[in-house]
């Protein structure tokens, strides 16, 4: 009996076993047959790529098109329908264009901080908000008249902040990059007079708007050391803001800390010395 047993269990697992692997080469010969329905899918999809490629060169042949027939920028500011940007434009092309010397966006500023800002505590130091200042900064580079004195720019650390980014953004500060070893070189001459009449030297020879320019800012900064005792603003306050602002290398290196001591130093002499480097020969 037993025998027999084992002989039946052996022929139901054989025949199992066969039925198996009937059933998954049906199943698999199934699968291989591709049904109706799924060449339909195939062939649409065929199409739809093909033409969703046609349309993609169709779009690139009309956009090579439109750059290619398109108008320069040049044309487009000489129609007036793309206005000159006052901030990031260099300084002599801000001043061509408004045929002066001294940026018109400068004296504004200048003038409403001596309105109502010299006797303001950290004025230059404290800095304003600067999503107005950004606000601020559109409206020059859009409009072309502006009034300092609106209700939203009542907060005078706006305008102080909007004037320093104006000199940041300066592609070439308002000291040269060719004349800054020199002054650097100037501002360590050890005799005062002598250290005096070579920085005077040096800012005759600059450009036009660049000098003007300077002539006029450093005069203003001049006013606001004059209040230290109600604003807290010394010269050697307003050479730390400044100096960095104004006085830079072209290619910043490892003397980084270095550079900056002679920058706040150059623009602390030149306010604490105004009148014998800007006064005329005579003075």
């Amino acid at each position: 009996p037993k025998e027999r047993s084992c002989t039946s269990r052996n022929l139901e697992f054989k025949l199992r076993r066969s039925s198996s692997i009937e059933l998954l080469n049906s199943l698999d010969t199934e699968s291989k047959e591709p049904k109706p329905e799924h060449r339909k899918s195939l062939i649409f999809r065929l199409n739809y790529s093909a033409s969703d490629t046609n349309d993609r060169n169709r779009v690139k042949s009309r956009l090579k098109k439109f750059i290619s027939r398109r108008p320069s920028l040049k044309t487009l500011q000489e129609k007036g329908l793309i206005k000159d940007q006052i901030f990031g434009s260099h300084l002599h092309l801000v001043c061509e264009h408004e045929r002066s010397t001294v940026p018109q966006f400068v004296r504004l500023c200048i003038k409403a901080v001596e309105r109502r800002g010299l006797d303001v505590d950290g004025i230059y130091r404290v800095s304003g908000n600067l999503a107005t200042i950004q606000k601020l900064r559109f409206v020059v580079n859009q409009e072309e008249k502006l009034n300092l004195d609106d209700s939203q720019w009542e907060d005078i650390h706006v305008v102080t902040g909007a004037l320093k980014m104006f000199f940041r953004e300066l592609p070439e500060p308002l000291f040269p990059y060719c004349f800054f070893e020199q002054f650097v070189e100037a501002i360590k001459i050890q005799d005062n007079a002598t250290r005096i009449k070579s920085i005077r030297s040096l800012v005759k020879k600059l450009p036009r708007p660049n000098y003007d320019t300077m002539k006029i800012l450093f005069e203003h900064l001049k006013k606001i050391a004059a209040k230290e005792s109600v604003n807290l603003m010394s010269t050697q306050s307003l050479g730390i803001v400044f100096g960095p602002t104004l006085l830079r290398p072209e290619k910043e290196t490892g003397n980084m800390a270095v550079h900056m001591l002679y920058q706040n130093q150059i623009v602390e002499l030149m306010l604490s010395e105004y009148s014998k480097i800007f006064g005329s020969e005579e003075d």
